[in-house]
């Protein structure tokens, strides 16, 4: 049996059910691949000063947030490629000309264009975001991530600039279809997940990584062992190497007894 030593974990749709919570299988899966000695991190778009529960629930260390711009292997800063500002000034004038909100992440903040929209109050209760207050030019060269809301399906295109190598993600949650994350195509969740490898010395046949939305693409065609969960955005499939069940039904519990992880 290959010998794995690294597993990467989206949490939305993946790790977390819709309700909020962790399926014990999960964490069974993760205690046990922890007790072989495989690192695992998990990998995600959200902002890491709000995952600290969930990192405690699974007693995990290292992370990905902000869809790869930050980077922390325990203590250790892997990866640090703050947003320029030339490009959060452009996507600020877009947003106002469009009636869009946006959320900008920095380590500490999630900085709101407003806080009257509805749809900012819907993803801020849905994610359960605390550290929240308005948008300042003096954050504009600390920002790591994006989310843009109130986005219709046509629109996603007023973003892709011309000096810009990006792309916009839905956020794969039932009732927020209207938001999208800013993926950078040189700044990603994959990326990320070769600095580490590089870092650990770690190749990829050896790592392992699951995901369920587009935001993961870079990751799973990243490793070798890779797993699409079954509520995964369609489209996701066919950068997976394996897809398991769904994120109510043991999604990573299953993947990872499929490699012989778990007993």
């Amino acid at each position: 049996m290959a010998k794995y030593k690294v597993l990467f974990l989206d949490i939305d749709g993946t790790i977390l059910r819709e309700d909020h919570t962790i399926e014990e299988s999960t964490k069974i899966a993760v205690s046990q691949a922890k007790a072989q000695g495989i690192e695992v991190f998990l990998a995600t778009g959200r902002p890491l000063h709000e995952i600290s529960n969930i990192a405690e629930q699974l007693d995990i260390t290292s992370f990905i947030g902000y869809n790869g711009a930050y980077a922390l292997y325990q203590d250790n800063v892997i990866v640090n490629e703050p947003m320029p500002a030339e490009m959060i000034e452009q996507y600020l004038q877009t947003a106002d000309e469009n009636q869009h909100e946006m959320i900008l992440y920095t380590k500490q903040l999630n900085l709101l264009t407003t806080t009257e929209a509805e749809s900012v109050q819907q993803f801020i209760k849905y994610f359960a975001l605390q550290d929240v207050k308005l948008y300042g030019n003096e954050y504009v060269n600390d920002i790591l991530g994006i989310t843009i809301m109130n986005v219709e399906p046509d629109q996603p295109s007023l973003y892709h600039f011309q000096n810009e190598d990006i792309y916009l993600s839905q956020v794969n949650v039932a009732g927020l279809e209207h938001c999208y994350d800013v993926i950078r195509e040189n700044v990603n969740k994959g990326i990320a997940t070769r600095k580490i490898l590089e870092k650990l010395n770690i190749s990829p046949d050896e790592a392992i990584a699951f995901g369920d939305g587009m935001n993961d693409k870079q990751m799973l065609s990243y490793v070798g062992n890779s797993f699409a969960m079954g509520n995964a955005t369609p489209e996701l499939l066919k950068y997976a190497r394996y897809q398991t069940t769904t994120v109510e039904d043991s999604g990573i519990y299953n993947g990872l007894k499929t490699l012989g992880i778990i007993k």
